[in-house]
């Protein structure tokens, strides 16, 4: 909802009371609990003890993240992926610092990220989104991550995801059945905690949808609720209890935040206090597409081979970086480009599968588009987005 009434004074300073909204995640030191009315978040109950144990803590020292993670395969977790990324003109932490501690509260299992030893860590997560915006159009429908552990600490089983389309979700939240399980920074002791039946809408408060889904990047895949959040909550699970136990049907990844600025002459002149409309989730169905793909996937470690997967993108230009055997942004960026160009699913990922196509692919001289790290929208459209990490 934006106020365009002295949008057409030409030559004059122009004022415009306008309604930014921004997604912000909670996984650093400073985040604060997103919680609607009374604090619904206590202990976890004994039916679903086995739920808690699938679920763990995402860290990295280094960069002083904690989030949230949960168990899908023996050797893999899903989180947020801003967690492992952070979010657009933010520094990357090195995904090879990160570990994962499964039931914290209770086993206390560690692994680090497969790769973490020989400089590939980063060839072992699938995301999303690696650039995440959280102003318009924001990106917390492609928010989430696949992590592959350099050892099985989820044997003890995984979650079921149950991709369920938003109206089935809402209509399950208004008979009570969903909830979630995280950890939380400001919860005592770093014990898991269970958020009682919660809500989902399509809308909360008098902003309608069609105002919210302008907000955000593929908004179907959104799921907007009211389960209380903290820090280190951003890829938590948010779960569906049916008729064959808890399955995971969203994660969740942030708190969805709007205010009203003045804005002169196209540049944000005054900005008055926030108002939390609702957390957001990603609906795990977009996860789920891609997860039995991921597990099965054969990646290239080594440097000879993805020193030729290199060679490979740049006679094709696709890649203009330095031949080196390394995965990093450029290398990632390149082989996007080539999957999409080429009709590969798009991962990101260096694998046999993409240098087997590129050695069938015929060499150009014709300029490749290179994925670029995308911008924020300017001030007259900015809406936000707090991630929920710790």
């Amino acid at each position: 909802m934006r106020d365009q009434s002295n949008s057409g004074l030409g030559g004059a300073l122009k004022w415009r009371a306008v309604i930014a909204a921004a997604l912000v995640a909670a996984c650093t030191a400073t985040a604060h609990a997103a919680v609607f009315g009374t604090d619904r978040r206590g202990p976890v109950p004994p039916q679903y003890q086995s739920v808690h144990g699938k679920i763990g803590l995402l860290f990295n020292n280094h960069s002083r993240t904690v989030c949230s993670a949960f168990c899908v395969a023996p050797n893999v977790i899903a989180t947020a992926a801003h967690c492992l990324f952070r979010t657009n003109g933010e520094a990357q932490p090195k995904i090879a610092d990160f570990w994962f501690v499964r039931a914290y509260d209770k086993d206390r299992e560690y692994s680090r990220i497969a790769g973490f030893s020989n400089s590939s860590a980063a060839q072992n997560v699938l995301a999303g989104e690696t650039h995440l915006n959280i102003r318009p159009p924001i990106d917390a429908a492609s928010d989430w991550a696949l992590v592959r552990l350099s050892r099985p600490a989820c044997h003890k089983g995984f979650l079921k995801l149950q991709p369920m389309p938003a109206d089935q979700v809402i209509e399950a939240a208004h008979k009570g059945q969903v909830f979630q399980i995280s950890y939380h920074r400001d919860y005592p002791d770093w014990r898991a905690a269970y958020s009682k039946p919660c809500e989902v809408e399509r809308q909360f408060g008098k902003t309608g949808w069609a105002a919210i889904s302008r907000d955000f990047a593929n908004p179907d895949s959104l799921l907007l609720h009211k389960c209380d959040t903290g820090g280190a909550s951003s890829g938590s699970p948010m779960l569906v209890d049916g008729p064959a136990g808890p399955a995971v049907i969203g994660i969740n990844v942030g708190t969805y935040v709007q205010s009203k600025v003045l804005v002169r002459d196209g540049q944000v002149s005054k900005q008055f206090d926030s108002d939390t409309i609702a957390n957001t989730a990603v609906n795990i169905a977009a996860l789920h597409a891609n997860l039995n793909a991921f597990i099965t996937l054969d990646t290239i470690a080594s440097g000879p081979r993805l020193k030729e997967l290199q060679h490979r993108l740049k006679a094709l230009n696709y890649y203009q970086g330095v031949v080196d055997g390394g995965f990093g942004e450029q290398t990632r960026a390149a082989i996007l480009a080539y999957e999409r160009a080429s009709g590969l699913p798009a991962r990101g990922l260096a694998t046999e599968e993409v240098l087997a196509s590129l050695h069938n692919a015929s060499p150009s001289s014709e300029k490749r588009p290179i994925a670029q790290s995308r911008r924020p929208a300017p001030p007259s459209q900015q809406a936000s987005f707090r991630k929920t990490k710790g």
